[in-house]
C-alpha cells in the first residue's frame, strides 16, 4: 500500500553522516531525481526560492579549497582533516541556496521554509533510495556568496552531503509522543 510506504520513508528518514558513506558515486540520474523532487516543494506565490549547486568529483576540491581559504585563520589541523575525510567519502555535495523574491511580498521566513521543504523532499528521496543524506549548516556558508556567484538577493543556507553506505547501526531516534505536542480543539 502506498500510504504505508510513504509513512515508512517519512518515519525512517534520518541523518546519515559522511563518515558512514562508502565513497562510491551515486548515479547522476538519482541526483537529478533528488533535485526534481526538491523542485516540487510548496512555495507561497510560487516564488520557488531554492537554488542548488552540485559539486562532485574534482569540483568538490574547489569547494573544499574555498572553505580552507575563507577560514584560514580559524581552522585547526584537526578540522581540516575532518573536512577532507567528509568530502572524500561524499559522492555529491549540494549547496542549498535561497533567492529572495524581488517583490519582497513574501516574508523571508516563508522563503526559508519553502527552501527547507525542498531539502526535505531531497532527504525523503534519499531515504527511499537508500542514499545517505546530511544537511550541514556551517557558520562560514554565508561567506561563500562570491565563490558560488550568488547575487545580492541570494544566500547559501548550507550543504547537503550525499553518499552511498553499506550498513548502518540500528539506532532509534527518541521522539516525544505527538500527543505531548498537540492540543485538540474538537
Amino acid at each position: 500500500m502506498i500510504a504505508e510506504n510513504l509513512n515508512s520513508v517519512i518515519r525512517n528518514r534520518k541523518s546519515i553522516y559522511p563518515s558512514q558513506y562508502n565513497g562510491q558515486e551515486i548515479p547522476l540520474k538519482l541526483i537529478q531525481e533528488l533535485l526534481e523532487n526538491a523542485n516540487t516543494a510548496p512555495t507561497h506565490k510560487l516564488t520557488q526560492p531554492w537554488l542548488f549547486q552540485v559539486f562532485a568529483g574534482e569540483k568538490k576540491t574547489l569547494l573544499l579549497n574555498e572553505i580552507y581559504k575563507i577560514n584560514k585563520d580559524k581552522i585547526s589541523d584537526k578540522k581540516i582533516k575532518s573536512l577532507k575525510e567528509k568530502f572524500n567519502n561524499t559522492s555529491h555535495i549540494i549547496c542549498v541556496c535561497m533567492q529572495r523574491s524581488d517583490e519582497k511580498l513574501i516574508p523571508e521566513w516563508e522563503e526559508i521554509a519553502a527552501t527547507s521543504m525542498a531539502v526535505q523532499n531531497i532527504w525523503l528521496t534519499c531515504t527511499a533510495n537508500k542514499i545517505g543524506c546530511y544537511w550541514s549548516t556551517p557558520k562560514y556558508s554565508n561567506k561563500l556568496n562570491s565563490f558560488l556567484n550568488l547575487e545580492k538577493n541570494q544566500r547559501c543556507l548550507g550543504f547537503i552531503y550525499t553518499g552511498l553506505y553499506d550498513n548502518l547501526p540500528n539506532i532509534k531516534t527518541p521522539r516525544l509522543e505527538i500527543n505531548s505536542k498537540t492540543t485538540w480543539n474538537l
